[in-house]
């Protein structure tokens, strides 16, 4: 069974490492926990309170909120391929809420959070595929530099994707990004699992019905999953894009670079990313410097 899982992980939703194990963990742990039975149909019959019993247990461990939301996410997902896997429906997979975060003080999107948020927005659809497509939109907005609006104008013929991609900008300027093979991997995951044919002057990313996917649909599920993992309102789609620029910036890439990767007509745009950098820098200051803290 976990074998099952870790390739439906791997090979179908084509999660990072990183998420693969965490999920597979958090499986082994659950079937521990509960005692069920290694069979799928038992497994998709798992009601609120087997799902609640495990989450307080875990709790006692001192899992945070946003850890707990993450776990929760985990076993979600879980249920859902044991539904699939039992031909039973997937609706019927209990919709339990995580706990809610405190707010705090607001801070960029990280790596990680970039990640985990694509992850959990992958997670909360019942239809497979709209989560796939919605965790290939953000990876490819954090991943490549992308605006929300030039993500979603991509159509049919971006495909079959290579190491980089063209996009149109403002002004109808075209430039070409780099594509990480982990966002590779997810637009690929999302076209296979799509139930639409995807045509060279159609849209890539569709929504429910059939057309191009919307901004508000996408803005909507990033909101549930940052309330989820305790990130501030400032972590939006185009947040991803920033997190982007800034992280290039911070590992080292020069300002010309930047300027041609996110489109900007001038390098004025892009030279407020050395401010965020430097605001980034004195926090660090700030926090770790000894005689600061006096």
């Amino acid at each position: 069974m976990i074998g099952t899982w870790h390739r439906h992980l791997t090979h179908d939703l084509r999660r990072s490492e990183h998420t693969v194990r965490a999920y597979t963990t958090t499986a082994r742990r659950f079937l521990r926990f509960e005692n069920v039975e290694p069979e799928w149909g038992p497994l998709a019959d798992c009601d609120h309170l087997t799902m609640r019993r495990y989450l307080a247990d875990r709790r006692k461990d001192g899992l945070t909120n946003a850890s707990t939301a993450r776990e929760l996410s985990a076993i979600k997902t879980f249920l859902k391929f044991a539904a699939q896997q039992a031909g039973k429906k997937q609706e019927n997979v209990p919709r339990m809420r995580g706990p809610r975060v405190k707010k705090g003080i607001p801070r960029a999107v990280t790596p990680d959070d970039a990640i985990g948020l694509a992850d959990l927005v992958a997670d909360e659809p019942q239809e497979l595929w709209i989560g796939a497509r919605d965790r290939a939109v953000l990876l490819l907005l954090y991943g490549s530099g992308l605006r929300i609006a030039e993500a979603l104008s991509l159509n049919g013929d971006a495909l079959p994707l290579g190491d980089r991609l063209t996009v149109t900008g403002k002004g109808s300027k075209q430039r070409t990004v780099p594509l990480l093979p982990l966002v590779k991997q997810a637009i690929d995951a999302y076209v296979d699992a799509t139930p639409y044919t995807l045509n060279p002057h159609q849209p890539l990313f569709r929504g429910a019905r059939g057309g191009r996917l919307s901004q508000g649909v996408l803005q909507k599920a990033v909101v549930r999953a940052r309330q989820a993992l305790g990130l501030p309102p400032s972590a939006t789609p185009h947040a991803l894009r920033h997190s982007f620029a800034t992280h290039l910036l911070a590992a080292g890439a020069d300002l010309r670079s930047l300027q041609e990767l996110l489109g900007h007509a001038s390098l004025g745009s892009t030279q407020i990313y050395t401010k965020v950098d430097a605001a980034t820098l004195l926090d660090v200051y700030r926090n770790a410097h000894p005689r600061e803290a006096e």
